[in-house]
């Protein structure tokens, strides 16, 4: 249970909770997040980028190659009856993801308009922050387990966002797969508020076993129980 199933999870109680219009946006390359919803979008930006590299003729008279990549985004979003999802996906060829991430910046610039709430589920490291994907959220969450290593890199993380200057409404660690208490010490010198802790859930790895999306999970759940409590912290 990673980064994938709590903003999935995010999703669903952002659903169940709050209503209104919700975008996914799948900005890991390994892309699993409609996997995880049980809406899988056919095409990603990663695909748009490499029929228009194999197809430049298609891009209309009069159009910038840009302006069409653009267009062609806005169609592969994936809409469902309670959330869209859009997908990075994996480009071919090199220095295909800096481009990549210029076009999915624009695209979440137009798109945060038109939604009510917009969950990013980024890549696991730190290169993501370094591309500035967003420059300003509303909530800036950090999942990690509780060991020495994923605690350095969620320091990490906060230390680059605040280098980079992002802005964020609030910035939360999560503990994930949790075992027992959190360590308030080691979380308070991460300078980020520490949010709480979901704890390892045999029933939704027995759905991601199985293949079947988080929809499906029980409320009764320990992961559900747990993250339906601090969600009232994130809203």
């Amino acid at each position: 249970m990673g980064k994938s199933t709590i903003a999935s999870l995010i999703i669903r109680l952002l659903k169940e909770k709050k209503g209104g219009s919700i975008l996914g946006v799948d900005a890991d390359p390994n892309s699993n997040l409609g996997e995880f919803l049980g809406l899988v979008p056919e095409r990603s930006i990663g695909d748009v980028l490499n029929e228009v590299a194999e197809h430049k003729d298609k891009i209309p008279a009069g159009m910038t190659k840009d302006r069409y990549i653009e267009y062609e985004v806005q169609t592969i979003i994936e809409e469902g009856e309670d959330f869209d999802i859009l997908a990075m996906g994996r480009p071919e060829g090199p220095g295909c993801y800096c481009y990549v991430n210029n076009i999915l910046r624009g695209i979440c610039a137009r798109l945060i308009k038109d939604y009510d709430y917009v969950v990013i589920d980024n890549e696991a490291g730190l290169e993501h922050l370094s591309r500035k994907i967003v420059a300003a959220a509303d909530i800036l969450l950090v999942v990690s387990d509780a060991t020495p290593a994923g605690l350095r890199a969620a320091k990490r993380i906060s230390d680059l966002a605040g280098e980079l200057k992002i802005k964020a409404g609030k910035k939360f660690i999560l503990v994930n797969r949790s075992s027992g208490p959190a360590d308030r010490e080691k979380l308070s010198a991460l300078g980020l508020e520490f949010l709480g802790a979901v704890p390892d859930d045999a029933k939704v790895r027995d759905l991601s076993m199985k293949g079947e999306p988080l929809g499906e999970l029980e409320k009764s759940s320990e992961a559900y129980a747990a993250l339906n409590k601090l969600m009232e912290k994130i809203l």
